[in-house]
């Protein structure tokens, strides 16, 4: 009887960091689009350096300044 429930219980945490393991992936993975989502290197370094910079963030979104002239009225 005691071996039957020292076996269940080696399942059980088997089992339990088993499901901790697979959040933890699912986590960093949807933590990495959300800051990639924002804008934001995944490292926290400078990506002007970087040599795939390009592959983090697209052309166009780089760190330069928002421009005004959308919001300046034409004559």
């Amino acid at each position: 009887m005691v071996l039957q429930l020292l076996s269940a219980v080696g399942t059980v945490v088997s089992v339990a960091i088993g499901v901790l393991a697979a959040a933890a992936v699912v986590f960093a993975v949807v933590w990495h689009f959300v800051q990639k989502k924002r804008g934001k290197a995944g490292c926290g370094c400078d990506c002007a350096r970087c040599g795939l910079c390009s592959s983090c963030r697209p052309a166009g979104k780089g760190e330069q300044p928002p421009s005004k002239e959308k919001d300046a009225p034409r004559p």
